[in-house]
């Protein structure tokens, strides 16, 4: 079991931009980024795999949000810029799926999963 531990949401006016991070106990692995908002269906934002270049992103953040890693610090980031309201969520860090990246993020099968971290825009 990889432990996730996430930080960096916060409130922010729309157009403004939050980093999270996520710090795990272990590398060379799927990671993602998922988002709930309140009465939605989870939804994958971006995902990457920590030993190579393979990035993937939600149609919904292509362009305003980059996921990126730090190996040196086993952290993996979200920067979000343009934010907007709908972009209002609980955003969680997930690790560890015995399938491929693209499959991870698509359907949400990862094993290890942080505490979640909220992200507030206001208009």
């Amino acid at each position: 079991q990889v432990q996730l531990v996430e930080s960096g949401g916060g409130s922010v006016q729309a157009g403004g931009s939050l980093r999270l991070s996520c710090v795990a106990s272990g590398w060379g692995m799927c990671m993602g980024w998922f988002r709930q908002a309140s009465g939605k269906e989870r939804e994958g934002v971006a995902a990457l795999h920590t030993n190579s270049a393979w990035t993937y992103y939600a149609d919904s953040v292509k362009g305003r949000f980059t996921i990126a890693k730090d190996s040196a610090k086993s952290t993996v980031y979200l920067q979000m810029n343009s934010l907007k309201p709908e972009d209002t969520a609980t955003y969680y860090c997930a690790a560890v799926c015995f399938a491929s990246c693209d499959v991870c993020i698509t359907r949400g099968t990862y094993t290890s999963w942080g505490q979640g971290t909220q992200v507030t825009v206001s208009s």
